[in-house]
C-alpha cells in the first residue's frame, strides 16, 4: 500500500477467483493528468520511462501511470483526446468494429478537482470542461448497471484494464487484471466490489501499469495515451 503521505493507494486483491491490482486516487489531493506526445519533439512518449523523464525534468515525481485508451498504429488516439485543455481528437459517436465501437462507449474526463467517466452520448450533451480527456470503450458500468452486451459466460478472456469513478468525482479507481478475464467478470469488480457507478474499459492485451510503491514498471510495445499522477 502507499504511505500515508500519498493519496495514491495501490494494492493487489482477489475477487471471484481472479487476481487484480487496484490503484485508488484522491483527485482532491493529487494531480491527475494524461500524457501523449513529447512537448519538445512532438513525438509520442510511448512508455512509462519517457513519461517519468518528462515529469522529472519539470521538477515532479511520477507516482502512478497506466495506459489510458486505444490508439492507432502511429499511437494517435482512436477517439476524443484533450490534453491541458487542448482538443487534438474530436468525439466519436458512431458505432464501429472492435471494442471501442461496442456502444455505449465513454470518455474519461479530468476537470478541476474532480474526474468522471461519461457515457459518450451524455458527454456530447453535457460537454464538460475537461482539462484532460480520453475516449475509449466499451463502457463497463453505466449508472450502476453492466454494459448490456456483456455475457457472463463469454469465453473471450484477456488481461484487461480500466477506470471507474465515484459519484462525487473525488475518487478514481484504476484496475488491471493479473489473470485473463471476460468483460462481465471485469466489470463486476467496478460495480460490485469498488461500487463505482460509472466505469470505462481502457484496453486488453497491452494493459500496463506503473506503480513504484509495488515495485512495478511494466514494459512492452509503445503505448498511446497514458494517465498518470504527478507530485511536486
Amino acid at each position: 500500500m502507499a504511505g500515508a503521505a500519498s493519496a495514491v493507494e495501490c494494492q493487489q486483491i482477489s475477487y471471484d477467483g481472479a487476481r487484480y491490482t487496484t490503484c485508488k486516487v484522491d483527485v482532491g489531493r493529487e494531480k491527475l493528468r494524461l500524457f501523449l506526445n513529447d512537448p519538445m519533439t512532438g513525438e509520442p512518449l510511448g512508455s512509462f520511462s519517457s513519461v517519468e523523464r518528462q515529469v522529472r525534468a519539470a521538477g515532479g515525481k511520477l507516482l502512478f501511470a497506466m495506459n489510458a485508451g486505444m490508439y492507432h498504429q502511429d499511437r494517435s488516439p482512436v477517439g476524443h483526446y484533450v490534453e491541458a485543455g487542448k482538443e487534438t481528437n474530436p468525439l466519436v459517436t458512431r458505432d464501429g468494429p472492435g471494442n471501442f465501437g461496442l456502444l455505449p462507449n465513454g470518455v474519461f474526463c479530468v476537470q478541476a478537482n474532480r474526474a468522471d467517466v461519461f457515457e459518450t452520448q451524455r458527454f456530447d450533451r453535457e460537454k464538460p470542461a475537461c482539462r484532460f480527456a480520453s475516449q475509449s470503450g466499451p463502457m463497463l458500468v453505466i449508472d450502476g448497471r453492466l454494459h448490456p452486451r456483456f455475457l457472463e459466460n463469454s469465453e473471450s478472456v484477456y488481461v484487461r484494464n480500466g477506470v471507474g469513478t465515484s459519484a462525487d468525482g473525488r475518487t478514481v479507481w484504476f484496475v488491471i487484471s493479473e489473470d485473463k478475464v471476460n468483460f462481465h467478470t471485469f466489470a463486476r469488480v467496478f460495480r460490485d466490489l469498488l461500487k463505482t457507478p460509472q466505469a470505462l474499459y481502457f484496453d486488453g492485451s497491452i494493459s500496463r501499469l506503473y506503480a513504484p510503491q509495488l515495485g512495478r514498471h511494466d514494459g512492452g510495445f509503445p503505448m498511446g495515451p497514458i494517465v498518470g499522477v504527478v507530485a511536486k
